[in-house]
């Protein structure tokens, strides 16, 4: 073969290869920071210039909806269908888990042979086959339930075994998310980093809060009288902090030549968590108006994704999965139909055909629309929001056939997604104090650890929760042998398991003799030695809010070891005697399949 015969070849050979080369992806998502958090949406307050950047370099849809609260916007993210369908009610309890039937936006970059890591708060299913590591992703650190208590020096968990960190916990996860690019420069990878800021409690780094405590606000929130102004320098601060890890994430893909080949997305998963500056929109997190529901949303990608381009058009966390999987050319996993679009001639700037379409936003019950022009509420009030996007003004007797025409989409919407019972909004309103009926998962080999948090379990008799949030929550007032707590669980795999469970006690009160059984089945042992440890002090910026457990360093009690049928039923923890005035705290509960 000649020498430009062989030049020839190596040409074409890169050409293929450049054709075949697939995209990476990186997702940054915040958690609670509102659509007026951002420099680039013109908060003048905020200092996010590497969240900005994204925009500036790639794309900005400007009117994007998520769902007023975390877990039911990350199901759809991840799926592209609305939350309803897959089983998601609610933020926590085992509300937040979708149906394992479902199919995810990392099962087909998985599929496609894509490396896929996530790196945060996930708030889709805590235990094994709900867990990351089961829909897609082949590695995940961070906290699989929802708001997490400890932002310095957190506890956090690596592939199902919990690890104590130093540092601030974006920082870290982060950290993790550099090495999973690094250690897969040479392949395709997907990158999901959930952000756990700057969602509550309040807790800036130092170098963060300082930029920010002695600031003047002067854009207020849409109803200034319920703003507190420390929170939204609080919140101002960990997006700051928030802003320079992408920043890291950025340098990172420069520094390997990664940049022009990768898709990077910027968006949050609902309204801000606190009343802060919207630019006069209606509502905050947990409402179904404009503010509680439209996010920014930032795409880049240098070598397809013209820079500085604005999409109008309406769209949503239903439709990244589709988008993504066109983008990229990956098939998807799975036949269910998607309620969500493929998004990309819009963003490449190509000319296309656009049918109107709605938005439906929904959450305890409430249900909004949004058209491209107009948005009726959850209460049937139509708002035109060209002209009134403050939702200050409805519309219903200028436009009585539009506001007609909604409701009876929503009627329709409400039977379609969230079931016939909930066709009527008056018998629909979510309960979010019981336990999610549906049993959590134990014992599968090929993830042995399950664990059990509080948060999961039903206290019964005395035994209360921390607080009220159960998220980031453990049992207290554990004093009688009536006590007991109680887990909804399934035995999937028969056999031995370790029992471990993450305890404080008063040293006066160790010694009380605890068992755990299910369906017959029982282990014991005593609840030694005794551990008090103090409150942290380390971890807030602001004081905690009292629906907010302040936490603790917990102690691991070796339980011992039982046999385990397969089978559905209450795992159960009582106390059999009871030397001392307390028996006491339980964080989690840890089962290990041995054999």
């Amino acid at each position: 073969m000649t020498r430009l015969s062989l030049l020839l070849v190596a040409v074409l050979a890169c050409s293929v290869a450049a054709v075949d080369a697939k995209p990476n992806v990186v997702v940054f998502l915040a958690d609670d920071a509102g659509w007026g958090d951002y420099g680039h949406s013109g908060n003048q307050l905020a200092n996010t210039p590497h969240v900005d950047s994204i925009a500036k370099e790639g794309v900005t849809i400007d009117r994007f909806f998520v769902e007023p609260v975390c877990s039911p916007t990350r199901a759809e993210f991840l799926t592209g269908r609305y939350h309803g369908r897959m089983g998601v009610s609610g933020t926590s309890l085992g509300e937040e888990r979708m149906d394992l039937d479902e199919n995810t936006v990392a099962d087909a970059f998985h599929a496609a042979g894509y490396a896929t890591g996530a790196f945060g708060k996930w708030h889709n299913g805590s235990q094994w086959p709900y867990y990351p590591m089961a829909r897609g992703f082949d590695e995940y650190f961070g906290h699989p339930a929802g708001h997490w208590g400890e932002y310095f020096n957190p506890e956090l968990e690596d592939a199902g075994h919990m690890v104590r960190t130093e540092g601030y916990i974006v920082d870290i996860c982060t950290d993790r998310a550099l090495a999973f690019i690094e250690k897969n420069q040479e392949k395709p990878f997907f990158c999901y980093l959930p952000f756990t800021t700057p969602h509550s409690p309040w807790a800036a780094p130092e170098e963060n809060w300082s930029h920010f405590k002695d600031q003047p606000v002067e854009q207020r929130s849409t109803l200034p009288d319920q703003e507190d102004l420390n929170e939204t320098r609080c919140a101002m601060a960990m997006l700051e902090n928030q802003d320079m890890n992408v920043g890291r994430v950025l340098a990172k893909l420069e520094e390997l030549g990664l940049t022009e080949d990768t898709i990077v997305i910027y968006f949050s998963d609902n309204g801000p968590n606190s009343w802060r500056w919207t630019d006069g929109m209606k509502g905050r997190k947990g409402s179904t108006d404009e503010g509680g529901v439209r996010s920014v949303c930032y795409w880049r990608w240098p070598a397809k994704i013209p820079a500085g381009h604005t999409v109008t058009q309406i769209a949503g966390a239903i439709d990244f999965l589709p988008t993504l999987t066109s983008l990229a050319e990956v098939p998807r996993v799975g036949d269910k139909p998607l309620d969500g679009r493929d998004l990309s001639p819009l963003l490449l700037k190509q000319q296309t055909e656009w049918p109107d379409r709605r938005i439906f936003n929904a959450w305890n019950g409430k249900v909004s629309v949004r058209t491209q022009t107009h948005r009726l509420d959850d209460k049937g009030q139509l708002f035109d929001m060209i002209a009134d996007p403050g939702q200050t003004e409805p519309v219903n007797k200028k436009e009585t056939e539009l506001a007609k025409a909604l409701m009876a989409e929503v009627k329709a919407w409400r039977k379609d997604v969230l079931g016939p019972e909930a066709a009527d909004p008056a018998k629909n309103k979510t309960k979010h104090r019981a336990v999610d009926p549906r049993p959590f998962p134990v014992g599968y080999p090929e993830f042995p650890n399950t664990i059990l948090p509080a948060r999961d379990g039903e206290p019964i008799g005395e035994v209360t929760r921390s607080t009220r949030a159960p998220n980031s929550s453990y049992f207290v007032n554990w004093k009688t042998k009536e006590d007991r707590m109680e887990w909804n669980v399934e035995v999937h795999t028969a056999g031995r398991y370790a029992v471990t469970i993450d305890y404080t006690c008063p040293v006066a009160d160790a010694g009380s003799t605890v068992e755990l059984s299910f369906n017959g089945a029982k282990v014991s042992g005593k609840v030694a030695p005794g551990w008090d440890p103090p409150l942290y002090t380390n971890q807030d910026t602001l004081p905690r809010p009292p629906a907010e457990s302040q936490m603790k360093e917990f102690h691991t009690l070796t339980l011992g070891e039982v046999e385990l049928r397969a089978g559905q039923g209450p795992l159960v923890l009582r106390a059999t005697d009871i030397p001392g005035d307390y028996v006491m705290d339980v964080r989690r509960v840890t089962l290990t399949l041995l054999e």
